[in-house]
């Protein structure tokens, strides 16, 4: 793994972004922002599982006009998602939005930009330009080049107009559906700009293709040392975004939050239903956010090793099963009895 690239840090709320911050991990709303109690809910969800930074969409004035109770409610950081209507910014902004997301490809002409960059300024509000390869500006569009340096280009003609007013609480985002477009937009954009970068692949898909894409994608360039904060963009309910981001910085080493589940493949030496069993450990204990890793093997040739080197583990044999805590045989029980009886010793420790 190639050490982080160095970019600058930023503030959204309280969440340090940049420089050698924690990768953080967002998600956006699917609710309706008017309807205040349903999107406060769904942050508070969002929260309960991790989520560091939720984004808002803002569709219309009465959207815009709602972020100043929400900011009052919860005190997660949140960014205000703006598309056409550069007015839509301003209220955000004056309604107390921790930053703002704006897509160069359809805000508008120079000076509207312009107009929120001041205000931003004022307010000490960082602004991220949001481009997508699905909604580029039309000159760029015609140019006979990569789609990815097409990207490149909108980003930094946008970054141009925010540096141009003496403003550079900026992070930015080149998000495509297609995951080496995406990774080598990337790519591109680290070696030319010093502020920190959104990673995510943009409509990757349902809950399979979606964690593949992702994966592939986001895990490549934090390999890489690139990427500061990441969304996992999922067809699903947003929570799943969450524990995505941060099963995808588990498996980096980037962030240990939550458990770490370890189980073998089924081979004709499993002689225990581990299909089942894997799925319900996994599922029992996912509400640890404790950095623990619990190994579910399924036997005894390669099971008491591994379960041995986990917190918590379980090597199943004929109908039964030994029961590892930091690499001590603690029970051997009957094969019914395992999950419940591995649940009573870890919740001894974690809640």
């Amino acid at each position: 793994m190639m050490e982080r690239r160095n970019s600058k840090q930023i503030l959204i709320g309280n969440v340090k972004i940049g420089g050698n911050a924690p990768i953080s991990v967002q998600s956006m709303c699917n609710t309706d922002t008017r309807d205040v109690e349903a999107t406060l809910r769904q942050i508070n969800e969002l929260a309960d599982k991790g989520c560091e930074i939720v984004r808002l969409a803002v569709l219309n004035m009465d959207a815009a006009q709602a972020i100043r109770e929400i900011v009052k409610k919860t005190s997660v950081p949140l960014v205000a998602d703006i598309h056409f209507d550069y007015k839509l910014a301003l209220e955000c902004l004056n309604n107390g939005i921790h930053a703002l997301r704006l897509n160069p490809g359809n805000i508008g002409k120079r000076e509207n930009v312009e107009k929120v960059v001041k205000i931003a300024k004022i307010n000490q509000t960082p602004i991220r330009i949001g481009v997508n390869a699905g909604s580029l500006e039309k000159e760029l569009l015609d140019k006979d080049i990569p789609l990815s340096e097409k990207m490149v280009l909108s980003a930094m003609k946008h970054i141009q107009i925010l540096e141009d007013l003496d403003f550079d609480l900026i992070k930015v985002s080149l998000k495509s559906s297609d995951v080496m477009t995406t990774i080598e937009a990337y790519r591109s954009i680290s070696e030319k700009i010093p502020y920190p970068l959104h990673l995510g692949v943009t409509e990757a898909g349902t809950m399979r293709q979606g964690l593949i894409k992702s994966s592939i994608g986001l895990g490549t360039l934090l390999a890489e040392g690139i990427g500061d904060t990441i969304r996992v963009s999922l067809t699903e309910n947003p929570i799943e975004e969450v524990s995505a981001g941060f099963d995808i910085l588990k498996a980096l080493g980037f962030r240990k939050r939550g458990v770490n589940f370890v189980s073998c493949p089924t081979c004709g030496r499993t002689q225990i239903d581990l299909i089942s069993l894997a799925k319900e450990v996994e599922e029992r204990f996912k509400d640890i956010q404790a950095p623990i890793t619990i190994a579910t093997m399924g036997c005894v040739v390669n099971g008491p090793g591994e379960a041995r080197g986990a917190d918590f583990g379980i090597a199943g044999g004929i109908g039964e099963g030994l029961i590892f805590q930091k690499g001590e045989i603690v029970a051997k029980v009957p094969e019914k009895d395992l999950i419940n009886k591995l649940e009573e010793i870890i919740r001894k420790s974690y809640k």
